[in-house]
């Protein structure tokens, strides 16, 4: 019976990380339902880019609060969990700091103190989070894409993360206690639980000590494994996704948009003098999925902006620097994320529920994105730019387009016009080539 413990503990440790690996595996499938794209070249810059902006936070700190306290949080938050390690072989072998062994008493309390004083600035730092996403009037979390889950699940990362932090004081306080008292051996040092905490627990009988110290111990335990299979409901996967999407980014200058493969063949094969335009088409595979410009469903999209998807922490820059949405426009560039999301976790369900994805009737376009929103876009790139892990919404937007023009050929009647020019015209403008400089006589 004295391995109880150790065996329950062994029991959570392992149910945790499975569940965890499940859920990576749903996302890891979902993911790959979008089309190939070769985004290996530059391996060096890639790494540079992702060391940069996900691990260095470059772009967060152009916002200095909200960057900085995000950096405390993110740098902290990583840190402290260093000491599951500890948590965990001591749950496993029913040792008491088993670090402090390994690493020698005057390093250890070094580490010890440093994850004091961070847990602590990461506590600080998500009630202010807290405070000030609900109770001051930031448009960005205002908005109509956040209300319901969206802002509910924001702040229950803010209080799963405080009570973590909380757990984790209360654990060393009590520690430190204990072995002030002779019933546990001493090590480690604790600036802020002896001096601040330890005081309400001088007066506390050992045996009660031992009980808290235990439940805070199991609370910050069970509270990580549970944050870490919240991430799969939360927008909080940009703590895992940040390093893959800042990878797989796009490198080439902003504006530089891609060609379809499938046109350059056609305008290719238009253009080669020798191609006989009375040859047999080459045999189609009656199976195979007929080839579709732009995207009006996420199999459209490519994995790279599934992954973006995915990767999208709901911060609403994009959105507060995109001049549609700025001028009441429908677009909103954290939407258009949130839908894509909303649509991959629809075509997840339905593949889980039948063992492959059965036409539900729906598509990304209409039933989740509309159309205004998409010809509401300037392709002006400031969402891009905005985005702290280098999402690309304006991708999805360009494909979409791109879909409704080539396949449906629904644009507006404004662009219907410009185009009908450039056929006739060589120009967007209604003017006879003839007479293009005319604008220069004078």
């Amino acid at each position: 019976m004295q391995y109880i413990d150790n065996i329950i503990f062994l029991i959570i440790l392992i149910a945790g990380f499975g569940l965890f690996y499940k859920s990576l595996k749903e996302i890891y499938r979902n993911i790959q339902l979008g089309k190939n794209i070769n985004r290996s070249d530059n391996p060096s810059k890639r790494w540079e880019t992702m060391g940069r902006v996900a691990m260095g936070q470059s772009k967060m700190v152009k916002r200095p609060i909200a960057g900085i306290l995000h950096v405390i949080v993110y740098v902290g938050f990583i840190i402290i969990n260093v000491e599951l390690i500890e948590i965990i072989i001591d749950g496993i072998f029913g040792t008491h700091r088993f670090l402090a062994g390994i690493l020698g008493d005057g390093f250890y309390s070094f580490l010890t103190a440093t994850l004091e004083i961070l847990a602590v600035l990461v506590l600080i730092a998500v009630i202010l989070f807290f405070i000030r996403r609900n109770f001051y009037s930031i448009k960005r979390f205002r908005m109509k894409e956040l209300f319901g889950w969206p802002k509910e699940d924001a702040n229950w990362i803010l209080i799963i993360e405080a009570v973590l932090m909380v757990a984790f004081l209360t654990m060393n306080s009590s520690d430190w206690v204990l072995q002030q008292k002779g019933a546990l051996a001493a090590h480690g040092s604790f600036p802020f639980s002896s001096n601040i905490l330890a005081p309400m627990f001088n007066n506390i009988s050992v045996s009660a000590l031992e009980i808290i110290e235990r439940s805070a111990w199991w609370l910050h335990i069970v509270g990580i494994l549970f944050f870490m299979n919240y991430l799969y409901y939360s927008k909080h996967l940009h703590i895992i996704l940040a390093f893959p999407n800042t990878w797989y980014s796009n490198l080439n200058p902003m504006g530089k948009f891609n060609n379809l493969d499938s046109v350059t063949a056609e305008i290719k094969l238009m253009m080669d003098p020798n191609a006989d335009p009375y040859a047999a088409a080459p045999e189609v595979d009656p199976n195979a999925t007929p080839e579709v410009f732009g995207a009006s469903d996420i199999f459209d999209l490519n994995k790279v902006q599934l992954l973006n998807a995915y990767s999208c922490t709901e911060c609403g820059r994009c959105t507060s620097v995109c001049p549609a949405n700025i001028t009441g426009k429908k677009l909103s560039p954290r939407k258009i994320m949130m839908d894509t999301r909303d649509r991959m976790e629809e075509v997840g369900k339905n593949i889980n529920k039948n063992g492959k994805f059965v036409d539900d009737g729906k598509k990304l376009l209409d039933d989740h994105i509309l159309r205004e929103e998409l010809w509401a876009c300037t392709s002006c790139n400031a969402c891009v730019e905005a985005c702290p892990i280098l999402i690309d919404p304006l991708s999805i937007i360009v494909d979409m387009r791109r879909y409704l023009v080539m396949e449906q050929s629904a644009a507006p009647n404004e662009l219907n016009i410009m185009m009908a020019n450039v056929e006739n015209n060589g120009a967007p403008w209604a003017y006879n080539q003839a007479d293009r400089l005319n604008w220069a006589t004078e």
